[in-house]
């Protein structure tokens, strides 16, 4: 079908609840895409940072293929190797002495974390401390409660009553966070890079600060990776650049590669908090989607691998700022997770042109070009994106 006929039926029978680009794509081969009428790109987007081995990586199809022949899924009232193996990787890679629990989306991970520090609490020091600091200009999710735990007033509309139990803190304000952890305080929540925010990353100083405070308090640290994971920002998770140890970890997105998933990282300190019956999912862990997220870490947890995230992140950034385009007014962000700052309000035309002209970018925050390409992506297909930036900036 061409991309009008797709868009006529989309427009009849999908709801309009996405402002898509104007484009139908069909496949892909490494960070290289094309649509349905022939068109190629070059994909800074990976999907919003899922297809973190690209298109068609053999590893991921071979799993996935492998595994539908034998198990796509049982339910998790039965035990099976695949997901066994993912919580094992996780666990011994984070050295947080923790256990996993299974979810389908980075929306339900956060869920998870939060159900999960409350229930903490609640068993340490009963009701009234159910409290959850989070940061201005968060994000963490599209549910009900995670847009209420996300810390950007316009997401809190039309969607009343939201779940209540949620104060923000000025990111890499400590005075401003400290003032908010009070005596119904349970956790803070937060992200390393606020990537929907508009990639900005935390303050290390901040970050470590804020850890120090909830050990004091006995909050439980709950770090939001669903963007910055699994190899993203050049480390397996970004909490290990910054000498930090969470209580918790969420993730999801790179984690399956393409596959949907979610995942709950609990540390020593409170992984034994939600016991049978107080949280569960249907599909969490199923069979299929962990030996997809099983072939993504025997790839991504290598430090090799990592080693040539950071160095493609670097030839990027640097390729872009030799640009010595006046509409660049800087780059920010970590590994391959980079945002290319324009003026304010003019980031979205940017992207648009840079898509019209065959690189696939996203936005964020007032004034980010945010870009996440496959982290396998190819100094040739680097190269190709610079040079149609050099024309679009």
């Amino acid at each position: 079908m061409t991309y009008q006929e797709l868009k006529a039926e989309e427009n009849q029978y999908v709801m309009n609840t996405y402002g898509r680009f104007p484009i139908a794509l069909d496949h892909g081969e490494g960070a290289t895409l094309w649509d349905v009428e022939g068109k190629r790109y070059i994909d800074l987007t990976s999907g919003i940072g899922v297809n973190c081995l690209g298109y068609n990586n053999e590893k991921i199809v071979s799993a996935l293929t492998e595994q539908a022949r034998k198990l796509m899924h049982v339910s998790n009232l039965f035990t099976t190797e695949p997901m066994v193996k993912v919580a094992k990787t996780l666990v011994e890679r984070t050295h947080l002495e923790g256990k996993v629990f299974f979810a389908n989306s980075g929306a339900e991970a956060n869920e998870g974390a939060i159900k999960l520090a409350r229930k903490y609490s609640f068993d340490k020091y009963g009701e009234g401390r159910f409290k959850i600091v989070t940061l201005v200009n968060s994000f963490h999710g599209r549910t009900v409660t995670t847009l209420k735990a996300t810390g950007q007033d316009r997401f809190h509309n039309y969607f009343f009553p939201f779940t209540e139990g949620f104060d923000y803190a000025e990111a890499n304000d400590f005075d401003s966070l400290r003032k908010k952890c009070d005596d119904m305080t349970c956790a803070v929540m937060m992200e390393l890079i606020q990537g929907e925010g508009g990639v900005l990353p935390l303050d290390r100083e901040f970050v470590k600060q804020v850890e120090a405070l909830c050990r004091e308090k006995d909050l439980l640290l709950i770090i939001d990776e669903v963007q910055t994971g699994v190899g993203r920002t050049g480390s397996l998770f970004c909490f290990q650049q910054y000498g930090v140890k969470p209580d918790v970890v969420t993730m999801a997105k790179g984690l399956g590669g393409g596959a949907p998933i979610g995942a709950v990282l609990a540390a020593k300190s409170c992984c034994d908090v939600l016991t049978p019956g107080t949280h569960a999912t249907t599909f969490g862990g199923t069979p299929l989607v962990c030996a997809a997220a099983n072939a993504v870490l025997d790839t991504v947890a290598d430090g090799a691998f990592l080693a040539s995230v950071r160095e493609k992140g670097e030839y990027l950034k640097n390729g872009i700022l030799a640009l010595g385009s006046p509409a660049i007014h800087g780059v920010r962000g970590m590994g391959l997770m980079l945002g290319v700052i324009v003026d304010e309000g003019k980031h979205t035309a940017f992207a648009n042109k840079l898509i019209e002209k065959g690189v696939l970018a996203l936005t964020a925050g007032k004034n980010a070009v945010r870009l996440l390409p496959p982290l396998t992506i190819s100094k040739e297909e680097m190269d190709e994106a610079l040079t149609i930036m050099k024309e679009v900036f």
